[in-house]
């Protein structure tokens, strides 16, 4: 098995929506307003629409779940939703939450990446596994993809 880049993530995001404390825990629903995307297997855009449902845990872990539509660069439509985790000390997500540039190697957040395309050339994506790797920063999140072979 090995690890295949198809593309970079940019994600950029709107302002937190705190819905408030719930049985799972706090839940904010945070809007996205576009983005890109690129590398050796996948470019285009991220398209507005769509959104992380996230919660965050007593324990400061926040669950991501994604669900957004990309537009390649040759017009395909792909829809994506990922799933992870993202947690490190308190003090390190605190400047997270700050808006604070902090080295992605400080805390955790890694996805697993789902993808659904009616577009041919793309439906190997609906076949494959993928997994990334990601950073916050004040207003975006961006993942490395990586497919397994």
């Amino acid at each position: 098995m090995e690890l295949e880049p198809p593309a970079t993530f940019r994600v950029e995001l709107a302002p937190i929506l705190e819905v408030g404390h719930g049985p799972w825990g706090r839940r904010r629903v945070i809007g996205i307003v576009g983005g890109s995307f690129t590398g050796p297997r996948l470019s285009g855009e991220v398209l507005p629409g769509g959104a992380d449902w996230q919660v965050v845990h007593h324990d400061g872990t926040a669950a991501i779940d994604t669900r957004y539509t990309l537009r390649t660069h040759d017009g395909a439509l792909l829809y994506i939703q990922t799933q992870g985790l993202r947690h490190g000390p308190p003090e390190v997500m605190e400047r997270l939450a700050a808006g604070e540039d902090v080295d992605p190697a400080e805390y955790y957040f890694r996805l697993f990446l789902r993808f659904e395309t009616g577009a041919p050339e793309y439906a190997w994506l609906g076949r494959t596994l993928a997994v990334g790797t990601g950073r916050r920063e004040p207003d975006a999140v961006v993942y490395d993809a990586f497919t397994l072979t």
